[in-house]
């Protein structure tokens, strides 16, 4: 296999990622600060968040973070989409279809994986997100993605870029089975229903079937990973507010159970049209591609 073919389904998946994450954009801006607001006993009503965010900060508010948005995508989404492209394509055997429980150990495995590569631009961009949020002395003002990198190895050291990553990884894993799972088995379904293999119903029906379920069962860890991404230690006691992702998940039950889909109507008006995009331009590369010849 060349370096081309290896590097493919990787340049494929962060293109793809790209495209949806710029599209989506000022929807996950509103979804971060709906779970900040709902773990601190705020308003969580779409049209306030979005609302105060325009008079504070403009219209511009809405892409706060964005150089940690593409960061990102390149890091966690051109990683998770391509190592799940090459393990199904290992778990594969000639004339065989690949059963429903290897393709949700593939979706997995690569959404734990990339997730660990990705938590540094997931870290950024969720404290880019929500530096407004707090009161101006504890803004950590990031100019970009880089400046996030380098001043949280300064006063954190290289561990810091890490934090938060086993609630990043279990949300990813979740997301990736819901999403990548069950696109492949939707795909499935819909061929043997009599839809043409590659067609628009096959794959627009499918990606609209994984963006479902992969919002569905992956909100409650996308809410943890949110809260222990943006704590800060207390200003008089200097201790943090959860002592990792099991404690904030046990202290979210203990107080709400709802508060884990705190926000789902915009979290799915976010990840399922980010989920469904992704798949459908991912299609459309790889169609590009072999036009190409690539």
């Amino acid at each position: 296999m060349g370096l081309w073919e290896t590097c493919k389904p990787f340049v494929t998946g962060s293109l793809s990622g790209s495209v949806a994450g710029t599209i989506v954009q000022p929807i996950d801006i509103i979804k971060v600060r709906i779970q900040l607001a709902a773990a601190e006993g705020g308003n969580t009503s779409a049209f306030h968040v979005a609302s105060s965010l325009v008079k504070q900060e403009g219209f511009a508010g809405f892409f706060q973070g964005i150089t940690a948005m593409y960061a990102r995508q390149v890091l966690y989404t051109g990683s998770r989409l391509g190592l799940y492209d090459q393990f199904t394509a290992m778990a594969t055997s000639p004339g065989v279809p690949l059963p429903f429980w290897k393709t949700s150990l593939c979706a997995l495995g690569a959404g734990g994986i990339a997730a660990v590569i990705g938590n540094p631009a997931d870290l950024s961009l969720i404290r880019m997100q929500a530096d407004n949020l707090l009161p101006e002395a504890q803004r950590r003002n990031y100019k970009h993605v880089l400046d996030a990198f380098s001043t949280i190895v300064k006063q954190e050291g290289m561990l810091g870029l890490l934090q938060g990553a086993p609630a990043t990884a279990t949300r990813a894993m979740a997301l990736n089975f819901g999403m990548l799972a069950f696109n492949s088995k939707a795909k499935d379904q819909l061929a043997a229903m009599g839809f043409q293999k590659g067609g628009n119903v096959q794959v627009f029906g499918a990606a609209l079937a994984g963006g479902f379920f992969g919002s569905v069962f992956s909100l409650p860890f996308d809410f943890v990973k949110t809260q222990v991404q943006k704590m800060k230690p207390d200003p008089k006691t200097g201790k943090m507010p959860f002592e990792g992702p099991v404690d904030c998940a046990l202290k979210t039950l203990r107080a709400s159970p709802l508060r884990f889909y705190s926000g789902f109507p915009v979290y799915f008006a976010r990840t399922g049209p980010v989920s469904t995009i992704t798949l459908i331009v991912q299609d459309r590369i790889k169609k590009l591609w072999t036009a190409l010849d690539l």
